[in-house]
């Protein structure tokens, strides 16, 4: 179970008591009671001392508001802190409490006026519970937020109390603001407020680093809003856009730097940006940075400060590399916290994501991926991942209203592209790894691996900008059957346990456009009707077909479709049905499977076999044949013995491809099967002799790939 992780106590019950500042003590609940009336009592008291007889026995005007004067000063002048200060204490003494194993008092928060706290007491993680001012709560409030995440939660008071900061969560689970929040806390109302520095041409106080311009942007939009709110300033260096107007910003004064090492890096050396008066520096996302190439630029950037004990070090990171840990080392302060939401726990991706594999052949990926983001994308948002800038701009292009996001567009066009993709004047986003990190865009519903990324961290990564800010989503990862030891690898090595998928069906997709085409259809205006009638009447009385008939092929017609072609399950190639051969005993391999199709169908047909693999029962096999050829085996079927092929309109689970191994025909006639869940490995061996047995061939398996073949068991 997620927790929290300290390098050290976080505090002991001693240095809590020092800590707590001062605040009313209170009793149980008839102690308060008692209070409560003594001081009405002592109240009245007052008022009939104060009371002058003008013959009426009432109380002037002038002397009731004497009276509400001198209950003023009756109030503690502690009780005027700021409601800030009881939230922390109540706060810190239920955390000291939990931690010494005894029961927390339950916490009594000081209110400003006309707040209430319903709900703060069901939810621990309710802003209410935390050292945040009210101008601030207010402003996450307006932006729908009334509780921290996990590691918001986790890591606010460490950072406002000081501790340098190691925060390790999922991706999507809300860093940002775990860093925002109590950084803009301690500027404006802790322990650096007096020491900030304002006024114009300042130096900042705030540095964050993070790997790309887009990451940047989201970052510096949240101290926009939330900075903005307590008066703090901000600006934005990336590469792409002009040193002047980053040069102008600097030179006016600012709060807060937020940008990439290399920008900041060119600033430093420029002498336009002086990190003298630096109180906090955060790296976000640390090790992506290492990814890509920022190593000595960061390290140049930390070198900067003389003084490290007067600067305060955050350090976020979704994994935790060598050189995460290297940089944790040698810049943050021994006494460092370490905040981790992922622990010891092998699942690292989003556990609010639903995570797919399906087949798909390159060829087959420009007619696969639009039925997949009509069936799967619940018309939302949906961002593709390539692996190349080329493959990016050309799926664009085939995918209706596309754009394309890769490192060769210039700033500003990228710029313009993800405002059109959060406004939603496009729904699909092609990008390379460039926009895999630091999209914070909440609402995507599906997102589209093209292959399997070269690493694991790639691919939670990709698949985490979906499911975000507690929503759920879904992941598409396509794979050529050749690398189905890619997606074994990730599912291995994440802990992810994939949901294996075939590519939609004719009747899948035409549920999804046909829903789509009958909106289309019934928002069209009444005023066409005259105009169409007669075209209609003879289209009716000509076709021979019924009305019903003749409006579903409308309804195809406006979704697109003209005809309805076959689709292989096993590898999503068209034209092709996937069979499944069952012979009444255990199937122990592909070789067998070939032998039983060879007794009742000629050569040329079990020829066009292909991706041939068995079923985790082992009491079947499942492969591909042309649509053509369809027939040709099920009536075959019918002159052999304990022989049944069926049409499948659903994969079976299918054996791993340890199990099963052997190549779609080889050196020999026929091939030993596919390797795996569709072959792809050494050679089709296993082939089928007329002279009898079988026997190990070391051939070149075709079809979706080969396999070696241990069966060997001769006639006897």
């Amino acid at each position: 179970m997620p927790s929290i992780v300290l390098s050290d106590p976080l505090i002991s019950s001693e240095e809590t008591k020092k800590s707590k500042p001062k605040k009313p003590q209170y009793g149980s609940p008839e102690e308060e009671k008692k209070n409560k009336k003594k001081k009405k009592q002592h109240v009245e008291i007052e008022l009939s001392d104060l009371e002058l007889d003008n013959g009426t026995g009432e109380t002037t005007a002038s002397e009731k508001k004497k009276v509400k004067k001198e209950k003023k000063r009756k109030v503690p002048d502690d009780e005027d802190k700021s409601d800030t200060t009881s939230d922390s204490t109540e706060v810190a003494e239920k955390k000291t409490a939990a931690a010494n194993g005894a029961p927390a008092k339950k916490p009594k928060l000081m209110k400003d006026e006309g707040e209430t706290d319903s709900g703060a007491a069901d939810d621990p993680n309710a802003l209410s519970n935390f050292r945040i001012s009210k101008v601030l709560r207010e402003t996450l409030n307006l932006k729908g937020i009334k509780a921290l995440f996990p590691i918001q939660a986790m890591t606010f008071d460490l950072v406002l109390d000081g501790f340098d900061l190691v925060g390790r969560a999922r991706t999507g689970q809300g860093k940002t603001l775990a860093f925002v929040l109590p950084i803009l806390e301690s500027l404006t109302n802790g322990v650096h407020k007096a020491s900030r520095k304002t006024g114009y041409g300042r130096s900042p106080t705030v540095l964050v680093l993070l790997p790309t311009r887009e990451l940047a942007n989201q970052v510096h939009s949240d101290f926009e809003v939330y900075g903005g709110a307590v008066g703090l300033s901000s600006c934005c260096l990336y590469g792409g856009s002009p040193y002047r107007a980053q040069e102008i910003s600097l030179k006016r004064g600012v709060d807060i730097v937020v940008g990439t090492p290399g920008r900041i890096k060119d600033h430093i050396e420029r002498g336009t940006l002086d990190l003298k008066t630096l109180k906090f520096r955060i790296l976000d996302e640390a090790d992506e940075m290492l990814n890509m190439g920022f190593v000595d630029d960061v390290e140049l950037i930390l070198g900067k400060v003389e003084d490290v004990s007067k600067v305060q070090t955050l350090l976020f990171s979704a994994t935790l590399p060598d050189w995460v840990k290297k940089i944790s080392t040698r810049f943050l302060k021994r006494d460092k916290k370490t905040a981790d939401l992922v622990g010891n726990e092998k699942l690292k991706a989003s556990a609010s994501v639903r995570h797919l594999v399906l087949p798909c052949t390159r060829s087959a990926r420009p007619q696969i991926i639009p039925d997949v983001i009509r069936c799967y994308s619940r018309g939302g948002r949906t961002i593709v991942f390539t692996e190349t800038k080329e493959s990016a701009s050309e799926l664009a292009g085939l995918l209706p209203g596309a754009r394309a996001l890769h490192g060769d567009v210039m700033q500003a066009q990228r710029e313009v592209i993800l405002s059109g993709f959060r406004s939603g004047r496009f729904l699909v986003l092609v990008a390379t790894n460039v926009a895999a990190r630091g999209l914070d865009i909440n609402d995507v519903q599906l997102i589209i691996q093209c292959e399997p990324p070269r690493d694991v961290e790639a691919y939670i990564h990709r698949s985490g900008r979906t499911g975000r800010a507690g929503n759920t989503g879904v992941a598409i990862l396509l794979y050529e059957p050749k690398h189905s030891f890619s997606v074994s690898r990730i599912e291995r090595e994440s802990g992810v346990k994939f949901e294996h998928i075939s590519a939609p069906q004719p009747t899948d997709i035409a549920e999804s456009a046909g829903s789509e085409a009958v909106d289309a259809i019934s928002n069209v205006s009444d005023s066409v009707i005259p105009v169409f009638r007669s075209q209609a009447e003879h289209l009716l009385s000509s076709s021979g077909l019924s009305a019903v008939d003749i409006l579903a092929k409308a309804l195809a017609k406006a979704a697109g479709f003209t005809d309805i072609k076959k689709r292989s399950l096993l590898s999503s190639m068209e034209n092709y049905v996937t069979l499944l051969l069952q012979t009444g005993r255990p199937i122990y391999s592909p070789s067998f499977a070939f032998s039983t199709l060879r007794r009742f169908l000629p050569d040329d047909k079990i020829e066009g076999v292909k991706g041939l693999s068995l079923t985790a029962d082992g009491t079947g096999a499942v492969f591909d044949v042309p649509a053509d050829d369809v027939d040709a085996f099920l009536e075959g079927q019918e002159n052999a013995h304990s022989v049944n092929i069926e049409v499948l309109e659903k994969l079976p689970p299918l054996q791993d491809r340890d199990q099963s191994r052997g190549g779609n025909s080889g050196r020999g006639r026929f091939g030993g099967g596919g390797g795996g869940r569709f072959s792809g490995g050494r050679g089709g061996s296993g082939s089928y002799r007329k002279t009898g047995g079988f026997s190990n061939g070391g051939g070149r398996g075709r079809g979706y790939g080969g396999g070696a073949n241990r069966f060997n068991n001769r006639r006897k």
